[in-house]
């Protein structure tokens, strides 16, 4: 126990400066989609509202939904890290 709170302390100092660091706020332009991924988007819109209107998602089981939910966050993070943000300086 004793030499897990001597590490702690020791990366305590590290830890909050990584914390603050990415705790501010940052001004991000986003990029408009690309016209080859419009129909995509489309698609996927057209799936969640058949799925709300039909009711088919309530069939899944607690397991597969979750399963979807991460896969769906993984791949949207995975999407923005292939294009990269065009960041606005502030100047003032």
């Amino acid at each position: 126990m004793a030499q897990f709170v001597c590490n702690l302390v020791e990366k305590a100092p590290a830890l909050v400066n990584a914390a603050v660091t990415y705790s501010k706020p940052r001004l991000v332009e986003l990029v408009p989609p690309t016209p080859a991924e419009i129909p995509r988007a489309f698609q996927s819109l057209k799936k969640i509202v058949n799925s709300a209107q039909t009711g088919s998602f309530k069939q899944l089981t607690v397991k597969e939904a979750v399963s979807s939910t991460v896969a769906t966050c993984f791949r949207s993070i995975l999407s923005c890290e292939d294009k990269p943000f065009q960041r606005k300086q502030n100047f003032s």
